[in-house]
């Protein structure tokens, strides 16, 4: 009798399942050592990062274990400086070419790391695919994580067509890229200019007509975009989006919604600066993943009514 393993996994209709899970192993997703099963009209797929859903998987042959690691496109993350299990990562993983370990936290003006290749190519910049689009990423030039793919595909799936959408941290484009199917228009700001450049590139890839760039403050959109108006607002800058609201109210059509992350430490951590800025607002916090022992990854959903 095979090993039973909890691990992440996506749940995908039975008759959308063979498109699913090859659309999967083409990204580099799937967790090949896991067997899918089918259970109660869904076919339940283990993935290599997470995913808010676990379930139980048989293995599908004697499991070495690996380092701890995050992949996004063909680069793989470690959590320690460890090149012989860097090495054993990318034997493991035929779609990952090269092995990194961050030498920094997340840092300065624009939100970069740097790494060290422990194993295979060197280089920090990867195709990245999600959900069907494809981005080109630079872990050194603009900060990435593929943890929040879930979550702009619930975004995506809350939009009413022609929508009106700005990104106001929108980085190399995950956002806006992902939304533009629904949008009218989207327009994707960020202070990075390597991000702004990544952004410009991954617009081009997906042969996008409606994503506008812009390299800038936040701070200053309210003044740049002058008179604009946009149904939905997105504010992922976790340590300090919520400096930000007051330039989102000026910025948010009557009915707007707006989609503030942040760390935080407690429940409601920031209700009050939300109403601050939106009186009336209605809002909804969810749990995205934690962060540290006292900290976790929350998403606030403002709804903010007509009062605009």
């Amino acid at each position: 009798m095979s090993e039973k393993i909890m691990q992440w996994c996506v749940r995908i209709p039975v008759l959308e399942g063979e498109e699913g899970r090859r659309k999967l192993i083409a990204e580099g997703k799937v967790d090949r050592s896991l067997r899918p099963y089918v259970e109660e009209g869904y076919l339940l797929i283990p993935v290599l990062e997470e995913t808010g859903l676990q379930a139980e998987f048989s293995t599908t042959s004697p499991r070495e274990e690996l380092p701890r690691h995050e992949q996004i496109g063909g680069i793989v993350v470690l959590q320690e400086e460890d090149t012989v299990g860097a090495a054993k990562i990318l034997a493991a993983r035929p779609s990952a070419h090269t092995a990194l370990f961050a030498t920094s936290p997340v840092e300065g003006e624009f939100r970069t790391k740097t790494f060290r290749v422990l194993a295979g190519e060197n280089t920090t910049e990867t195709l990245y695919h999600e959900y069907g689009h494809r981005m080109i990423i630079d872990l050194t030039a603009a900060y990435f994580s593929a943890r929040l793919s879930n979550e702009r595909q619930r975004i995506l799936s809350s939009m009413k067509e022609g929508e009106r959408v700005l990104d106001m941290f929108a980085g190399v484009g995950p956002f806006p890229v992902m939304l533009s199917g629904k949008a009218k228009l989207v327009v994707a700001n960020d202070i990075n200019p390597s991000a702004v450049y990544l952004l410009q590139k991954n617009i081009r890839l997906n042969h996008l007509h409606n994503v506008v760039p812009i390299l800038g403050d936040a701070m200053n959109l309210p003044y740049m975009l002058d008179s604009m108006k946009f149904d939905r607002i997105i504010m992922n800058l976790p340590f300090a989006a919520y400096g930000f609201l007051a330039g989102a109210a000026k910025l948010a059509a009557k009915g707007a919604v707006i989609h503030l992350y942040s760390l935080v430490e407690k429940e409601g951590e920031h209700n009050e600066d939300i109403l601050r800025a939106f009186p009336k607002a209605k809002i909804t916090e969810r749990f995205l993943r934690s962060y540290s022992p006292t900290s976790w990854h929350a998403v606030y959903d403002i709804e903010v009514g007509d009062e605009m």
